[in-house]
């Protein structure tokens, strides 16, 4: 089973990488760009086949060590 995780910041949090990718694209001439946020993908092969201990095994990952609850969410999806 793969799981598919997104990782961003929570709304209110600085994010001063995204803030220098908007400036960069508007330097380049996409002038359309009111706001970029930027965050983490990543995937995980698990070898489970109940679904159920998929998630939360992939939960536990997530809250112990994939993200930073204090200022990120995160999403997942398995395949």
């Amino acid at each position: 089973m793969k799981a598919k995780i997104h990782i961003t910041l929570k709304n209110g949090v600085l994010d001063p990488q995204g803030k220098a990718i908007s400036n960069a694209l508007s330097h380049m001439g996409f002038d359309g760009v009111s706001q970029v946020r930027q965050g983490k993908f990543i995937e995980v092969d698990l070898a489970e086949s109940d679904r159920e201990k998929a998630k939360t095994a992939i939960d536990t990952m997530c809250k112990q060590l994939l993200a930073n609850t204090v200022v990120e969410n995160y999403q997942f999806e398995l395949e």
